[in-house]
């Protein structure tokens, strides 16, 4: 007998005059601090990538091996190793000082050069005539963060191998905190391993981290310090403009929100002891916005009525000549 087999559903509708123009569906997973199921949407056994909604997952042997101690780490530099920043001047200082502070340079980086996404830091390369380096890739403090534990574990420069100790660190991280065995990989868009879980086992591991003051392990210590480092600086978890950099303001740092490419997005609920994870099957991320923003809505963590919540759950669809011409809606199932 074939097994039902729980399909995607509408997150996001794009509406144009008074006709549904397109659907975006997905899975999405509400846990609590006991990994279980609070509530569901879709399929949550779907195999999805983090992709960057993980980076915390992946800075936690940052921390736990004593690295970030070591190295006197600040709560900015924990924050841009769990970010995916614009490339902006704020973020592109700190990273260049946090390599000055191992003693390596632009070259030691293995993610690859990316043109910033700031506009004014765009602007500031064709003025001068510049190439984007790594430090501009959105990735670039992540990347530190595996350099600063490369460097404490005295392993070789080829940081983002599969075999090497630092991704075998976060591979050993990610098991533990989604609970179960990842069932392989891919390779992100900076070059590191990104493991594959189910987006039941993502949001178990943001309920981990969001119930981590309630336990006194090397871990959980860690991961409240990560957490809490991302929601002290949301302008360097993304930047101007971005989604999780206005979601996690209008909540006034009561909640960790990240973003992932094709259309992931994660919440750290410590007041609720919750996890969320969202996937959006076409990757569309438009839809994950306002579905992420519709759930933290939902769990009373965002004011419906604040502008970012607006921005995100209910946006305008504007035409060239800035004229309302559609809208951007939840679907009924969030916010049954």
């Amino acid at each position: 007998m074939t097994q039902n087999v729980p399909q995607p559903v509408p997150m996001a509708e794009i509406w144009r005059g008074p006709f549904l123009e397109s659907v975006h569906s997905g899975h999405a997973v509400i846990c609590d601090d006991t990994g279980q199921i609070v509530r569901s949407w879709g399929n949550p056994d779907a195999l999805i990538y983090p992709r960057s909604s993980a980076k915390m997952i992946q800075a936690l042997p940052l921390v736990t091996s004593g690295a970030a101690d070591k190295y006197g780490l600040t709560s900015e530099q924990l924050a841009l190793a769990c970010a995916s920043h614009n490339g902006a001047a704020i973020h592109t200082t700190r990273v260049s000082a946090w390599l000055d502070q191992l003693g390596l340079g632009d070259d030691d980086f293995r993610c690859g050069p990316q043109d910033p996404d700031d506009p004014d830091a765009h602007r500031h390369l064709i003025k001068t005539d510049q190439s984007p380096c790594q430090m501009h890739n959105n990735c670039s403090g992540k990347h530190a963060g595996f350099l600063t534990l490369t460097q404490h574990m005295g392993a070789g420069p080829e940081y983002i191998a599969m075999d090497h100790p630092v991704q075998q660190a976060a591979l050993t991280a990610f098991e533990e905190t989604t609970g179960m065995d990842s069932p392989g990989f891919g390779f992100d868009g900076c070059s590191a391993p990104n493991f594959a879980t189910t987006v039941t086992g993502l949001a178990r591991s943001m309920a981990w981290f969001a119930s981590a003051a309630d336990r006194s392990d090397r871990a959980s210590t860690a991961a409240q310090s990560l957490a809490a480092a991302m929601m002290k600086h949301p302008d360097l978890v993304a930047g101007e403009g971005r989604a999780c950099t206005n979601l996690m303001r209008a909540m006034d740092g009561r909640v960790a929100i990240k973003t992932g490419a094709e259309a992931v997005f994660i919440a750290i609920i410590p007041e609720k002891r919750m996890g969320v994870a969202v996937k959006i099957i076409d990757g569309a991320t438009r839809a994950s916005e306002c579905a992420i923003a519709t759930i933290l809505v939902g769990l009373g963590v965002l004011d419906p009525n604040h502008p970012a919540a607006q921005q995100y759950m209910s946006p305008p669809i504007l035409n060239r000549r800035g004229v309302t011409c559609g809208a951007i809606r939840p679907g009924a199932a969030l916010t049954a």
